[in-house]
């Protein structure tokens, strides 16, 4: 193991003590390690080394302890224990926060305090000599405890029967209107209507959506009244999928595919039919979990470049050219977004220009989660909460802080921060370098290198640094951007990084990372099985808002606020490479480098016109593009071919995507037409 540089060791091992006992604030493991005073040879200079790298590793010290022949001294860190307390006490008040949260989804769309209103209802009424029960309060009060007829008056015990009956009148009616919005939900026909031509019955519909959803809701306030996704008909499945692939077939290609579907319909399709409807009977979606796993999860070939994908910064702008002020600002406002969606302040998505609700269920895994490996199939891991990030730059892996004292570090120290891992000369340990190319790889080898050499020790603890992190940040050593005397060639390399960089200076497997380049432009690689690209999008957007016009930066491209210079170093990550990596990292960075090489990547920008025009014409922007697409790939190929186009199936629950086939008779009807100059 190779010892860290000194210069980023805050808690340095007091020499020729036993000590025990350190532990890191927040964290869950404890680590004792002993050595005695006057027994130290060459041999076990090393393991002054590994005992400066043991403390290095954790945050804080809360206690240590020298045992002496006149007995045990024990010496307790307030500073550090006070660190312990703090973390906890941020811990209980989540805790509260989601108890609450809980409570306010459970009678949405009605609220807590309705309760007491239908209470004060039902007390009033009677006051006034009127039964609203109907004799249900009677027969409650008949039922009651022996213990509570001894204890209470026969007042007191009309008063709790008529509480009792109110809290069960109060469920009654949360349980209806609930049942009332999911039918609302449940209703699509509007999908099918002109712009400009609503139906009556979906102007009532509108209006009794709006007024059951005039209660502000929480993030997660529609999650239990979205409808299941359906299970079509098999004939609509089949007559859909014939449709879609009559303009590639010839008439006896046509009829062959034709008899093939009836023979499916009439033996395999009908039960693998009753299978999804006794799924969809049980399941929230009788997809997703499926879709998850066999589409992205169970791929054994490399997800750099096959599955992950990018998000670019501000084409023309750039908020400041220090990237450590860039890093803090971003991070700042990815963590606030964070804090958004675990008090879920976050308005729940809508159907733009509606009041239509998607399904928020993706947010839910955005931060503190990563794709592991395995054999035949990987797993995505979830934690609650992480008061770090993971940080590489030239080599290195570094875990950042950002939280202390139960509060979020500013920008400016977190730039601080940032600027002290740019500033630190040490060089990488042996295979750290390049380490990140095993996620970039195939995943079997990832799997088994990861199951021998990263499940104990030291490259355990600082796996688990990187896994358990709320997210990845890259400090590129390149400049990027649309800029130069080659704006456009900038652009595509820029957009390549992005995509999958050196192939082995991103952890692909987090949900997402951040890159921070040299010139303090920005961007993001994100991992695809845990959300779509609108999520992301979403995050992504408010990050670079927030970042530029909240946060905001100083004259000098600084960020705002105040450092306290106390603040513990980042720490080094520390590893043990041993040779059977080392050669498996420079396999599967080769892998991934041929993959990258075989990327051939243009990004156009366009600025002629945009949506706003083309909605003038009353045409449909995506129409107009899947339209431009075919009649491009006509000119070139001559032909036509099966297009994919992703769909958002978010309005019902735990919906993620489905396959349009934008290909059909009519658009290549209108290709033609319009090569043939009609």
């Amino acid at each position: 193991m190779q010892s860290p540089n000194k210069s980023l060791s805050p808690f340095l091992p007091v020499k020729g003590e036993v000590k025990g006992g350190q532990r890191e604030a927040g964290g869950d493991e404890q680590i004792m390690y002993f050595s005695k005073e006057g027994m130290r040879n060459g041999a076990e200079k090393k393991k002054d080394s590994d005992t400066l790298a043991m403390a290095e590793a954790h945050q804080a010290v809360a206690f240590q302890f020298t045992i002496t022949p006149e007995g045990i001294d024990l010496q307790l860190s307030y500073q550090a224990l006070n660190q312990i307390y703090l973390s906890g006490v941020r811990s209980w008040k989540k805790r509260v926060s989601r108890i609450r949260n809980r409570v306010i989804k459970g009678v949405y769309p009605a609220s807590p305090s309705s309760w007491l209103f239908v209470v004060i209802a039902i007390l009033a009424t009677m006051y006034m000599r009127s039964d609203p029960s109907m004799g249900l309060i009677a027969k409650i009060q008949q039922h009651l405890p022996l213990s509570l007829h001894v204890s209470l008056s026969a007042q007191g015990q009309t008063m709790l029967s008529a509480l009792v009956f109110s809290t069960l009148l109060w469920f009654s009616l949360i349980l209806a209107l609930r049942f009332c919005l999911k039918l609302l939900l449940s209703y699509h026909q509007w999908i099918f209507e002109q712009h400009g031509r609503i139906s009556n019955t979906t102007k009532v519909w509108v209006t009794l959506l709006r007024l059951l959803s005039s209660r502000k809701p929480l993030l997660y306030s529609y999650q239990t009244s979205l409808p299941h996704l359906p299970v079509p008909a098999i004939k609509d499945t089949l007559s859909r999928y014939l449709e879609s692939v009559r303009p590639l077939l010839t008439d006896p290609e046509f009829k062959r595919m034709t008899e093939l579907a009836n023979q499916f319909e009439s033996s395999l399709g009908n039960r693998l039919q009753r299978y999804l409807k006794l799924k969809a009977l049980w399941a929230t979606n009788y997809v997703s979990d499926w879709w998850e796993e066999y589409i992205y999860l169970r791929s054994r070939s490399p997800i750099m470049v096959n599955s992950n994908y990018y998000g670019m910064d501000f084409l023309y702008v750039t908020p400041t050219p220090v990237q450590a002020a860039r890093a803090g600002n971003t991070i700042t406002a990815l963590l606030l977004y964070r804090r958004k969606v675990n008090r879920e302040e976050l308005k729940p998505s809508r159907v733009p220009g509606t009041v239509i609700p998607l399904c928020a269920a993706q947010c839910e895994r955005m931060f503190n989660t990563t794709r592991t490996p395995g054999t035949e199939t990987d797993v995505l891991q979830h934690w609650q909460d992480s008061e770090f990030v993971a940080v590489y730059h030239k080599g290195r892996y570094f875990r950042l802080w950002v939280y202390r004292a139960g509060r979020l570090l500013s920008p400016r120290e977190i730039e601080y921060q940032v600027q002290r891992i740019l500033d630190d000369p040490s060089p990488p340990q042996p295979g750290e370098e390049k380490l990140g190319a095993l996620t970039a790889g195939d995943r079997i080898p990832w799997s088994q290198m990861r199951k021998q050499y990263f499940s104990s020790g030291v490259n355990k603890r600082s796996l688990d640094a990187i896994e358990r992190a709320a997210f990845f940040v890259t400090l590129d050593d390149e400049e990027q951007g649309m800029r130069g005397e080659d704006p456009a060639g900038n652009l595509d390399r820029y957009a390549k990084s992005l995509l999958h960089g050196k192939c082995y200076d991103r952890w692909f497997d987090k949900s997402f990372s951040i890159v921070i380049y040299k010139n303090g432009k920005s961007g993001l690689n994100a991992e695809h099985s845990w959300a779509d690209a609108p999520t992301v999008a979403h995050l992504w957007e408010y990050t670079l808002a927030t970042d530029a016009f909240q946060l905001g930066y100083t004259e000098d491209g600084h960020c705002k606020g105040e450092v306290d210079r106390s603040l513990p170093h980042p720490q080094r990550l520390l590893w043990d490479i041993p040779s059977e990596v080392q050669a498996q990292v420079h396999s599967s960075l080769a892998v991934a480098q041929a993959l990258a090489d075989d990327v051939d990547c243009h990004v156009f920008p366009f600025s002629e016109f945009g949506k706003g025009r083309i909605k003038k014409l009353r045409i449909s922007p995506d129409a107009f593009i899947q339209i431009g697409l075919q009649l491009a790939y006509y000119r070139d190929r001559g032909g036509f071919c099966l297009t994919y186009e992703a769909s958002m199936t978010r309005l019902f629950r735990e919906g993620r995507t489905e396959t349009v086939r934008s290909c059909s008779n009519e658009s290549c009807a209108f290709v033609k037409a319009l090569e043939g100059g009609e």
